[in-house]
């Protein structure tokens, strides 16, 4: 059970609301259909609400009074529930705080009947409440009417008795002037002097939040709007608008078919490294294996996302959904707009999302941070049991690495050699030059990257295991060898289910084997000295475990230096004809600065220098792309054989790792894109902020909630990993192919070790960009994450658990944004950064949160405070994250806002409490449907018309929270007294 509140804005009440009116969702299990987005055909309705004269059903009773508001359709004639104000208590002229508008799914017409019916509360608690009275009234009447207001006679049930009459007020939420609030506290008191909160699906005031450019990513939003007073008594108009993001399940999508391309080229490379010896042979079998079963599972997830239409979020009750596991929970954007007299309009975003993490796997072994460490820990013992050479993630990251960059590279040098032809063709000498220039960047580029211990050690490793290696020595040794035994043909997995242990390494073995327990080998290619190792029946040494990359110069130096270095000669070569054929040119010769000729003993002579300039340079071309493609043949199947260890020393734990991680990354990678794209949209016409972005980048502040205790100290866990691996992120700004909103979705390229986003732009606001951004650079984010529990269960933590874990996570992301900060510093002025009223100083906001991390202190939101006005300060991109992102999220966003409202916008001391329960309040029969996670009695009452206390839940927690308590402490002394008898 989550602590507190409820989910800001009715995070989850969509399918709630469509289940209730009977549309369902097909192709998804757990999720409902949500509404069609309809645009209002008349200007937007939003009025308030007040009685006055109410009787109360006792005779001498002040009612508690509450209204409830439905639509009546003259075309279809059902009454629709649509409104349910708070409950004004013990007054007979109540003043509702609570505005009334139309949601999309309902357009107003100006036939369109409202009802509006009184009840008079007796008892919160057990929904005790009467019918006092009804009225009703057409849209048409509000839009006709003087000064924009109705007076209307409350009828009794039979319609003969008046119980007093109810004003409705219009309210134009766009043209409000100062003096317009003035009528509505003159004649109540003073405690009732609040603020007007009216509600709005649309936002029209708000006509940059609605714009083209955001309904392709952003859709559903949900408005609620807020005067609040401020310390000068003026007033300011709060807008918050809340949006679902299309990119909840559009990411993971791309990933899941990332995810199984990539596999699915891992095994064809695998398949690729020809005949091997009966035991790598039967270790590829099954890694193939394994791979095989995780696309089986990637596939039947992606075709099943494929079926879902409707809701654009995973509600928090669908987390544990194995379908679903890839989709972030509850992922939702929140703007707040803030309008004061003679002040320029300020926005706040942040975007909530449950934790990434994998609930639908479960947390019983820990987080993937705990199972990374273990099961790192546990490799170099399987490594000796599957006789592979131990390799670090280093390494493993190494050879990914190697092997992106030669598939990416050969096929740019193969074009590029084209065009040198094709420009030597035209007898273009400047076209010549220009794509030598490129030609010989990329080639360098391309041999550089292949500069590495790591391939030399892993083609001779390579070449020891294809079958039939034999020494110099072993012939000597083993005059008498005899054929492979059936045992040699089996996987270590296999040897075990036969009864039999694996083989063991010898150098660690527990005991060290003598001369006579097996014959021995010398082998002379091992750092150029001898090594003995004994002999399996099959006549093969076996790879000795080693905790370092073995280095073989010998063998390096007669197969892969000569390849390797037959790539820069042939680059060479063509440098020295270009040349050549450049001196030829009289003309261009005074006009060109030419490139330093090359000293090579095999200068091509034999070409005729009146010739053809493609016939000359041909056959060096051709030399140059044999060799690259030589190069990337050995260099592939090397690498590959580094993953092929690295992947059986693994099974099963490693892949089942792997697929955790996809998971939690999935999640994370649709946030932080969500986010990116908020934040750039936000920031079009800021070109302080797009002078940031391409130069340093931006900072992405992670907020988590989570405690460090029981399940969520695995959630943390996973979160720690998942937001980390965003650093192999980086995003791209194009232009779009058209202004189709399916054109303007983000699209992900790359592989798990990198991977980018490319958001497409109309082609007007892509030529306003910076020429740095159009031209396709690369635009980095630095995630950096914060977490402080805050409900009862870190209080327990605080006492008897250990909270290392969030300590570590603090003080490690402080570090990457203390570098930011630096970073950013060096390159870009202030100037480019936001203002704000509060004028401390960034490096003095460092300092304190740096102080903060290290301090010994029980629940210290300090750290998120601080963490969160400094992202602010350095146009960063905000999330807050829980468990679920309903109740600890809502409580930590409404409390900022109105930290932001007091510090910024001068927010009245007296509304601060006042504006905090209008934004925590559930307004709305869909706002407390949606309550259902948390309390289903509450939701029950209002699917009854019945209005639901909002008093009990808070003390159900400390109830919960209390007895939670005493049954940990007498679980600790029955565990002390057992351990002292």
């Amino acid at each position: 059970m989550e602590d507190g509140g409820t989910r800001h804005l009715g995070h989850e009440c969509r399918v709630d609301m469509m289940e209730e009116e009977g549309e369902p969702l097909t192709g998804g299990d757990g999720l409902t259909g949500a509404g069609v987005i309809l645009i209002p055909k008349l200007p937007h309705v939003e009025f308030s609400l007040e009685c006055r004269d109410l009787i109360g059903s006792g005779r001498d009773r002040t009612p508690n009074a509450l209204v409830q508001v439905a639509v009546i359709d003259p075309r279809e004639q059902y009454l629709v529930s649509q409104a349910c104000t708070e409950i004004v208590e013990g007054s007979r002229d109540p003043l509702f705080l609570t505005g009334v508008t139309f949601p999309p799914e309902y357009p107003a017409s100006p036939e369109t009947l409202v009802k509006l019916t009184v009840y008079d509360v007796r008892d919160k608690a057990r929904d005790n409440s009467s019918f006092l009275g009804s009225a009703t009234f057409s849209v048409s009447d509000l839009l006709r009417s003087k000064d924009d207001q109705l007076t209307l006679n409350l009828r009794s049930s039979d319609g003969v008795l008046a119980v007093g009459t109810v004003l409705v007020s219009r309210v134009n939420m766009g043209e409000m002037e100062e003096g317009d609030m003035d009528h509505i506290t003159a004649d109540v008191q003073q405690a009732q002097k609040c603020t007007l909160v009216c509600e709005s699906s649309q936002g029209t005031p708000i006509d940059k939040d609605n714009s083209p450019l955001t309904g392709a990513v952003f859709k559903n939003p949900v408005c609620k709007v807020y005067k609040f007073q401020t310390v000068d008594s003026k007033w300011m108009l709060v807008r918050e608008q809340m949006e679902e993001c299309t990119l909840s399940f559009s990411i993971p999508r791309q990933l899941l078919h990332l995810y199984i391309q990539e596999d699915m080229r891992r095994i064809q490379e695998l398949r690729d490294l020809g005949e091997l010896s009966p035991h790598w042979d039967n270790l590829r079998k099954e890694v193939i294996g394994r791979y095989g079963q995780v696309i089986a599972a990637y596939q039947e997830t992606l075709a099943e996302l494929n079926k879902i239409t409707g809701p654009s979020f995973k509600p928090s009750c669908s987390k544990a959904q194995r379908y679903l596991e890839f989709i972030p929970i509850n992922l939702h954007t929140q703007r707040m707009r803030v309008t004061c007299p003679r002040q320029t309009d300020a926005f706040y975003d942040v975007i909530t999302v449950g934790a990434p993490a994998a609930h639908f796997q479960g947390f019983k072994g820990g987080g993937l941070q705990r199972l990374l460490s273990r099961h790192e820990a546990e490799k170099k013992s399987f490594s000796t049991a599957y006789q592979c050479i131990y390799y670090s993630p280093e390494h493993t990251a190494k050879a990914q690495e190697v092997l992106h960059s030669v598939g990416h590279l050969q096929p740019l040098i193969s074009g590029l050699a084209d065009q040198l032809l094709q420009a030597a063709q035209q007898h273009s000498m400047a076209g010549l030059r220009e794509a030598l220039k490129t030609l010989a960047g990329k080639t360098e580029q391309f041999v550089h990257a292949l500069k590495d211990e790591l391939v030399k050690s892993a083609l001779l490793a390579l070449h020891t295991a294809q079958p039939g290696y034999v020494t110099k020595n072993q012939n000597q040794t083993l005059p008498g060898h005899q054929g492979h035994s059936h045992q040699d043909h089996l996987s270590p997995s296999q040897r075990g289910q036969q009864g039999q242990s694996p083989p063991q390494n010898p150098g660690h073995s527990p005991g060290q084997p003598s001369a006579t327990d097996s014959p021995v080998v010398v082998c002379n290619n091992v750092d150029g000295g001898s090594q003995t190792a004994p002999i399996r029946e099959d006549g093969q040494a076996p790879l000795k475990r080693q905790d370092s990359i073995p280095c073989h110069k010998e063998y390096d130096e007669e197969e892969w230096d000569r390849v390797w270095a037959d790539v820069a000669k042939s680059l060479n070569c063509v440098i020295a004809m270009v040349d050549k054929l450049q001196e030829q040119e009289p003309i261009n010769n005074n006009q060109e600065q030419p490139i330093p000729k090359q000293v090579l003993a095999d200068v091509i002579t034999s070409h005729n220098p009146e010739g053809d300039w493609r016939e000359q340079l041909c056959p060096l071309v051709v030399r140059l792309k044999e060799c690259v493609a030589e190069v990337v043949v050995r260099a592939r199947r090397a690498m590959t054989f580094v993953l092929l260890q690295e992947a059986a020393c693994s099974i099963p734990q490693g892949l089942f790792l792997k697929q955790r991680r996809d998971v939690v990354f999935s999640q994370a990678l649709a946030a932080l894109a969500c986010g990116f794209v908020m934040r750039l949209y936000a920031g079009m016409e800021d070109k302080g902020f797009l002078r940031q972005l391409h130069l340093v980048g931006l900072v992405a502040q992670f907020e988590s909630l989570l405690s460090t205790y029981s399940e969520e100290i695995g959630m943390l866990e996973d979160m720690e990993v998942g937001i980390s691996d965003l650093h192999r992120v980086a995003f791209k700004i194009t232009q779009a192919k058209t202004d189709d909103p399916c054109d303007l979705q983000p699209v992900v390229i790359g592989r798990r070790d990198h991977y980018t986003v490319e958001v497409p732009l109309p082609r007007l606001a892509f030529q306003t960009l910076p020429h740095e951004i159009k031209e396709g650079k690369a635009l980095q984010v630095y995630p950096v994450l914060f977490n402080v529990g805050i409900n009862e269960q870190q209080t327990i933590a605080d006492r008897f658990g250990d909270i290392s874990l969030q300590e570590r996570i603090n003080q490690r992301n402080f570090e990457i944004l203390d570098s930011y900060y630096k970073s950013l510093s060096d390159k870009v002025p202030s100037e480019c950064l936001p203002c704000f009223q509060t004028q401390m100083d960034l490096k003095d906001l460092l300092g304190t949160l740096g102080q903060n991390v290290v301090t010994k202190k029980r629940k210290n939101v300090e750290i998120l405070w601080l963490a969160g006005t400094i992202c602010r300060r350095l146009n960063g991109i905000r999330f807050t994250s829980c468990k679920s992102a309903k109740d600890r999220t809502s409580m930590s966003v409404t409390l900022e806002q109105c930290a932001l409202l007091r510090d910024e916008h001068q927010l009245n001391k007296d509304y601060f409490i006042r504006a905090l329960d209008c934004m925590r309040s559930r307004l709305t029969q869909g706002e407390v449907v949606c309550q259902w996670d948390s309390d289903p009695e509450a939701a029950c009452s209002v699917a009854e018309n019945k209005p639901a206390s909002r008093h009990f839940y808070p003390i159900a927690l400390l109830l919960v929270s209390s007895h939670l308590l005493v049954v940990w402490l007498i679980l600790s002394l029955v565990f002390l007294l057992a351990k002292y008898q």
